[in-house]
């Protein structure tokens, strides 16, 4: 039998250790004796020379500058209160995008912006926020108009145009702050006019101009304008299956907005010609045959009631239906929205001249307008 030396594990150590000395002798020679890599060259590419902006270019950010100043931010704030400590708190609602009317604080923006808001706060382009208070509303034109008290100075107003000689096709521009990012600029055309949207009431806007200048959340209340930097339009609203910008948005008509904002401000509200009547419901009446809209009552003492007019009555047990009005001054109608509108291009004590239909004949009825709700 083979017995191993007594000294054989110290003889595989040192084994080992002449090895491991070995490894790192070459390791370091390796390392010593490779030759450097040289670092390659690089070569610096010349920035080219810009050039002059495009005279279009130049343009739009000559508007940009002069009139982002007149577009605020609007923060729609609703107080809540918590359903466990019944504590009543404040939280952001809804924003939106307005514009300065005028040197006095006035600011423009949509209605739905600021409907039911316990609180409205507007952030100028500056940074600064104001708290606002309600001046008035006209919840069927979709527009509506705050107050705050910032220094003149900080107050730009936008420069008034028309909308009633566009053409589809001339540029324009929009400026808000869609999803909250303020100070945005899209641009685009008239891509049709005459339009028709509801408002938050569901009543009929006519007139309305559609652009493909991107809209988006946020954009609602803000300016639409020309290349000349005038004010032609108020955004609100797109037509989007995804609630993103699809290339067709719509603003109300600045025909419409300098007609409607002056008496927002002197009376708090827009003041409405029209007949002192009640008429059915336009489904009710085209259930019975009825095209146009169909009288129901006329308001005692009014002037609709000194030209004649009839309202729906009881006769002998029967019902006999009142009149028809059928037009407004040549001006068909076939619905109380219809009527509305039409009423919408005269003002009170103007005299009208209704085609109404009358036990199966039509006649003219010359009526004076009064104010009506």
């Amino acid at each position: 039998m083979n017995i191993p030396p007594a000294n054989a594990p110290r003889q595989k150590r040192v084994s080992f250790a002449v090895l491991l000395l070995f490894i790192l002798l070459g390791w370091w020679l390796f390392f010593v004796y490779q030759r450097p890599v040289p670092a390659p060259t690089v070569a610096l590419i010349p920035v080219t020379a810009r050039g002059d902006l495009a005279a279009d270019e130049q343009s739009t950010i000559a508007l940009f500058r002069s009139a982002s100043p007149a577009v605020v931010y609007i923060t729609n704030i609703e107080v809540r209160r918590n359903i466990f400590s019944l504590n009543i708190h404040e939280i952001p609602k809804g924003t939106g995008s307005g514009f300065i009317w005028d040197k006095q604080g006035r600011i423009v923006t949509n209605y739905h912006v600021i409907e039911s808001a316990s609180r409205v706060e507007v952030t100028l382009a500056d940074r600064s926020t104001w708290q606002a208070t309600l001046v008035g509303i006209a919840p069927d034109k979709d527009l509506a108009v705050l107050q705050i008290l910032a220094p003149t100075e900080k107050l730009t107003p936008l420069p008034l145009g028309e909308s009633h000689n566009l053409l589809v096709g001339q540029k324009v521009f929009a400026i808000g702050n869609p999803f909250g990012l303020d100070q945005s600029l899209t641009s685009g055309i008239v891509s049709a006019l005459g339009r028709e949207i509801q408002s938050a009431t569901g009543r009929t806007i006519q007139g309305v101009i559609q652009t493909d200048a991107a809209i988006n959340p946020g954009n609602s209340g803000g300016p639409l304008l020309d290349s000349a930097g005038r004010l032609i339009g108020v955004n609100t609203a797109i037509y989007s299956p995804s609630g993103g910008s699809a290339g067709i948005g719509f603003a109300v008509p600045v025909d419409v907005v300098a007609k409607v904002i002056p008496e927002i401000i002197q009376h708090g509200r827009l003041i409405r010609p029209g007949l002192s009547i009640s008429v059915a419901d336009d489904q009710i009446a085209k259930r019975v045959g009825v095209i146009g809209v169909l009288v129901m009552n006329i308001q005692p003492g009014s002037a609709a009631e000194a030209a004649g007019l009839r309202g729906t009555r009881r006769i002998q047990g029967e019902i006999v239906f009142g009149d028809v009005i059928v037009a407004v001054d040549g001006r068909k109608v076939f619905s109380y929205d219809d009527l509305r509108n039409a009423m919408d291009h005269y003002k009170v004590g103007d005299t009208v001249t209704l085609t109404i239909e009358r036990e199966d004949r039509q006649m003219q009825l010359p009526v004076v307008l009064e104010e009506v709700g």
